[in-house]
């Protein structure tokens, strides 16, 4: 085809040389056979032979154009090794354990971070303290237990990401609205909640004491 090309490019150059007679019909003739089979040579990718979705097909054995994925294939962005960042466990089956670790650094902004996403997806039920008091829980929604409660303050830090990530009673799973990411960062600022109401006294900086030693006057 590219061959044809270069001759009626030769050819067309002869015709159009100088002091030849004036041959523009005679070209358009000449060139309008040769147009078509060039045109018919061009094939879009939008209009490529191509199996739609869930298209019977003769090829295959189970006469499915759809395929299964290659085994042992892992799609993009999702190769999770790293359990205890992904699940809140060990490992996987049924003898991992909760981590009782952060599997982040955390930080200021993490835990800035966390209460963002935490008054967003959290507070509704379990309110702005975790007090279990949230707007749709006034509304007649159950009420989470609080999340000071003796069991939860002593709970690992996996059982609050599983439990947005698998839900929990009558509470659902949130693994599609928050990133494991962002889970992690709702664990944090859980834990600092959790700090903020049951800290212990000797813990306090100094200055926090004295003002509870006074009733909490400034």
């Amino acid at each position: 085809m590219l061959r044809l090309k270069e001759k009626v490019e030769r050819q067309t150059a002869k015709m159009a040389a100088p002091g030849r007679a004036s041959t523009g019909p005679l070209v358009l003739v000449f060139l309008l056979p040769f147009a078509f089979l060039l045109s018919g040579c061009r094939q879009d990718m939008q209009d490529q032979p191509r199996y739609e979705a869930y298209e019977r097909s003769e090829f295959f054995d189970n006469r499915m154009a759809s395929r299964p994925p290659v085994e042992g294939t892992v799609a993009r962005g999702s190769l999770r090794e790293n359990a205890a960042l992904y699940t809140g466990k060990t490992g996987t089956g049924p003898q991992a354990q909760l981590v009782d670790t952060m599997p982040i650094e955390v930080n200021e902004q993490i835990i800035r971070r966390g209460q963002e996403r935490f008054n967003a997806y959290c507070a509704v039920c379990h309110g702005m303290t975790g007090k279990g008091d949230g707007m749709v829980v006034r509304r007649g929604f159950r009420a989470p237990p609080p999340l000071t409660n003796d069991r939860l303050m002593e709970a690992p830090v996996g059982h609050f990401f599983d439990v947005m990530t698998n839900g929990f009673g009558a509470m659902p799973d949130y693994a599609a609205q928050v990133s494991p990411e962002d889970r992690w960062a709702i664990v944090a600022y859980i834990r600092a909640l959790q700090l903020s109401q049951r800290a212990p006294i000797a813990e306090l900086p100094p200055d926090a004491r004295q003002k509870l030693e006074a009733g909490g006057q400034k």
